[in-house]
């Protein structure tokens, strides 16, 4: 998988314990041209971690995008609220 951190827009749900569960989300790979709305198959794995002090959730997700089953690693900062696509 190659790093890329492309912030994205999620629609996610909230657990009663504030732990997020990725839905769907929009992402502009190339800059120009419509974005591409992504629904998560499958989250594989999740775990917390901190980078450079900031605590993040890291889900690895399965998704078919552009007809093609791929896996790919989205993060969510807690400090900031917001969602990246990290691995691709």
């Amino acid at each position: 998988m190659k790093i890329v951190k492309i912030p994205i827009e999620m629609i996610a749900c909230f657990s009663e314990k504030g732990i997020p569960h990725p839905l769907k989300f929009k992402i502009n790979k190339t800059g120009d041209g419509p974005p591409t709305i992504v629904k998560v198959n499958m989250i594989i794995h999740m775990e917390s971690e901190k980078t450079a002090g900031n605590p993040m959730y890291v889900f690895r997700c399965q998704s078919t995008i552009d007809d093609v089953l791929k896996v790919y690693e989205i993060k969510y900062e807690l400090s900031t609220c917001k969602w990246f696509v990290y691995k691709i």
